[in-house]
């Protein structure tokens, strides 16, 4: 699998389908799925099991890498890791069942943890 270009927005999974909050990517990039389980952590712990999060990326794009002090040619390296490619536009994390504070802080604490700038959004239909 070649590693491809991340140009444009992100064409699918850019609304809300399941929670009120959520976290919207505002780069491209490629987040590796120990990422992703730090910050779903990170966001359940705050809000101390209440409520439901779901995670709307999957790492599915394999990357491979050549052992240190290898030289080059004998062929493609081993299997590392895998990444989910992230878009501009996309949901990343959806919480639903939470007050807005609680919700504003988990999505907060699990943005940290990921290597790409977020911004909180709210369902429309939400009411205070």
């Amino acid at each position: 699998m070649q590693k491809g270009r991340m140009k444009g927005l992100s064409q699918r999974g850019h609304r809300l389908s399941n929670g009120m909050f959520g976290i919207k990517a505002l780069d491209s990039v490629f987040i590796t799925s120990r990422q992703i389980e730090a910050a779903r952590i990170a966001a359940t712990r705050y809000m101390k099991r209440e409520g439901q999060l779901w995670i709307k990326i999957f790492p599915d794009k394999p990357i491979t890498k050549k052992p240190l002090e290898v030289r080059m040619g004998k062929g493609k390296g081993a299997l590392d890791h895998y990444v989910a490619v992230v878009k501009p536009g996309r949901v990343l994390f959806e919480v639903a069942g939470v007050p807005h504070d609680v919700a504003k802080e988990a999505l907060r604490l699990a943005a940290q943890k990921l290597p790409v700038k977020t911004k909180f959004v709210i369902a429309r239909d939400y009411d205070a």
